[in-house]
């Protein structure tokens, strides 16, 4: 078994511990809590005959990713960075957060994961992604569950290259 750190991040409200809750534990809540410094929890996954052990730590969201405290990004091995699709204040610092993150973490796979896609129509998420600096790699709504596990499953299997 292979064991690998993976951080979710962004800003405060874009969906991380939906999204580390759909995964982990296949549910959904309408309420908003706070996630006050770091949730870890751990899931395995089997990626090609090789068992994964994703370590996740499910980051208290914050506007800058240098407010972050430096020891939560000690030893991980992954990065899912999330934004709302919803809420432009979001992602409009996103190339800033993610050199910040590729400096800190030098070498690091890293997932940007554009979220709460349920609240858009298709039109509106076409005029969000012609605004974004970097396109992300999933459309997710932890919500409905749209390719939640393909984030995570995605993430193993760069994580084993």
């Amino acid at each position: 078994m292979i064991s690998r750190k993976v951080i979710l991040t962004g800003n405060f409200g874009v969906g991380k511990t939906s999204l580390f809750n759909r995964f982990l534990y296949n549910r959904f809540s309408e309420k908003y809590l706070t996630t006050i410094g770091v949730s870890v929890d751990k899931k395995v996954v089997e990626i090609d005959g090789v068992t994964v052990n994703l370590i996740l730590w499910d980051i208290a969201g914050e506007v800058d990713q240098n407010k972050v405290p430096h020891s939560y990004f000690l030893g991980s091995s992954g990065v899912i960075y999330v934004f709302d699709v919803n809420r432009k204040p979001t992602y409009e610092h996103m190339e800033r957060d993610l050199a910040y993150l590729e400096e800190k973490l030098p070498g690091v796979v890293i997932k940007i994961v554009g979220n709460k896609i349920d609240l858009l129509e298709t039109d509106e998420l076409a005029i969000v992604a012609q605004e974004l600096s970097r396109k992300p790699d999933y459309w997710t709504s932890a919500k409905n569950g749209d390719a939640v596990e393909d984030v995570f499953v995605s993430m193993a299997a760069s994580l084993l290259e």
